[in-house]
């Protein structure tokens, strides 16, 4: 019996309506909590933001958001514990994520979770409103070669965290006026404008369809596509008091927010590599004297998706004192021993934009 013909599994379902940003974030940081120490079961939750623009993870926050116009235009401002690229999210965009076991639906590699879960609601957005929705790799649920949803997750432990998003009824013009795409983005897809690039429900079916039915199409995907049982329920107690403290104590925060962002001074090496799994940014401070010089400290940035994400403040640890010479084997070394699940970037993409900015010129 293959792992996705087995008997179907109990999930509870969940709608915490709309939220704040970082209010939202600091939720799904409590579920992923309480869910590794078997406090909450296996879960979808469907949720809706405030006018907000999101940094993933790893990304330097002003390189990726207009930061000018989102406080000019009262558009918040949040950092996800996913990473990814920059996205903005109103009330007009349905999020959608599972917080699920491994063991409980197991697959080989955070790859076949990204493809099944997206193949799995893509199908449920056709079948409900007969849209030829399709996954394309890496992350994305696309019509047409538009994009209709983005998605990501990472692993923590046996538990895994996955999200999606349903463009419903949003002005292209709105998302893109909030976020800084790279031209490269742009040609690479043969675009003239990033509003291209994304399609609404409301575009594709001439209407709005109703919340419900959207979050019926998700339902009804996963349930088809992955063996589930999902049944209706209440946030718990737990859930919305550990949310308030992390929301307080860390995520709701200025300083988990503007934590990640582009290193200023004469003396900051910088470095890209570009591939299938997005661009991964290294800027790098060197020491020492000529003929031994050393990394003095490491900062990588960018849209990739690694787990667990704190790896990457691993690596960069990793290379502190590290010769430039060896600076290459250093981060295949480091990958060699942890290991780390990552969707379409390699440790090789990883050791060119560190070397990019180590030998940059020379």
């Amino acid at each position: 019996m293959s792992e996705l013909q087995r008997p179907a599994l109990p999930f509870r379902v969940i709608d915490t309506g709309v939220r704040d940003g970082r209010a939202n974030i600091a939720f799904d940081e409590a579920m992923i909590e309480l869910h590794r120490e078997g406090r909450i079961p296996d879960t979808v939750r469907f949720l809706r933001f405030e006018p907000t623009a999101l940094v993933g993870r790893h990304q330097a926050i002003s390189q990726e958001l207009k930061l000018d116009y989102c406080r000019n235009n009262g558009i918040g401002l949040a950092r996800r514990i996913t990473g990814g690229g920059a996205i903005y999210f109103d009330t007009g965009i349905l999020g959608w994520e599972l917080v699920l076991s491994r063991r409980r639906l197991a697959l080989p590699a955070l790859a076949d979770y990204a493809r099944h879960i997206c193949e799995s609601v893509a199908d449920g957005m056709t079948r409900a409103f007969a849209v030829p929705a399709r996954y394309r790799p890496r992350n994305d649920i696309e019509v047409d070669g538009r994009k209709l949803s983005g998605t990501g997750g990472f692993f923590d432990g046996d538990t895994l965290f996955y999200q999606g998003t349903v463009l419903i009824d949003v002005a292209p013009t709105r998302v893109m006026s909030c976020l800084n795409v790279p031209r490269a983005k742009l040609e690479k897809r043969a675009l003239d404008s990033a509003e291209q690039r994304i399609v609404t429900l409301k575009e594709l079916l001439g209407t709005v369809p109703p919340a419900s039915a959207i979050e019926m199409a998700v339902l009804d995907g996963l349930e088809r596509g992955l063996g589930l049982t999902l049944e209706r329920a209440e946030v718990s107690a737990d859930e919305e008091t550990l949310a308030a403290e992390i929301h307080r104590t860390s995520i709701g925060t200025d300083a988990f927010v503007f934590e990640i962002d582009r290193p200023e001074g004469a003396d900051v090496l910088v470095g890209e590599a570009t591939g299938a799994g997005g661009t991964i940014a290294a800027y790098v401070r060197i020491e020492g004297p000529h003929g031994a010089r050393r990394i003095r400290e490491a900062l990588i940035t960018g849209d990739f998706f690694i787990t667990p994400p704190r790896l990457v403040l691993d690596l960069e640890a990793h290379l502190r004192g590290v010769a430039i010479s060896e600076a290459g084997d250093a981060v295949e070394a480091f990958f060699a021993s942890h290991r780390p699940q990552m969707l379409s970037v390699t440790p090789a993409d990883f050791r060119r934009a560190i070397e990019a900015a180590l030998f940059a010129g020379t």
